[in-house]
């Protein structure tokens, strides 16, 4: 199970590479000051669980969870729903689009408590 975190956190981080250039380059001076600062928080979050997914990748190297697993699904949706509203509400202007951003931000929460509850187990476990 290694290997699709790691290939999803090498996709995540290169995008998020990419859509930062494209914001700090390609958008300054075409998106208000307040569209940009959430056009960057949406890339700093991409970024963030990008790395999570890459340590998860890690992680699931030494533990078999189905939590680890959902938690990578869940930083995979949450990424994606979060960001992509984030993306799309800025650059088309559609303030709708905001609603589904804390659809993205339960799913990130919700992959951080998958997370910490492998550990406690995987913990228990090792007594």
């Amino acid at each position: 199970m290694s290997r699709p975190f790691v290939l999803l956190a090498a996709f995540f981080g290169f995008t998020g590479v990419a859509l930062g250039a494209f914001a700090a380059h390609g958008l300054r001076g075409r998106l208000s000051p307040e569209y940009l600062t959430v056009f960057q928080t949406g890339v700093l979050y991409q970024l963030i669980h990008a790395l999570a997914l890459l340590g998860l990748g890690a992680l699931a190297l030494h533990w078999r969870s189905r939590l680890l697993r959902a938690a990578g699904s869940l930083f995979a949706a949450g990424i994606l729903l979060f960001s992509g509203s984030l993306y799309l509400l800025t650059l088309s202007g559609v303030g709708k689009l905001g609603m589904v951003t804390p659809l993205g931000g339960s799913c990130l929460l919700a992959g951080w408590l998958c997370l910490a509850l492998a550990a406690w187990r995987a913990q228990s476990r090792q007594r």
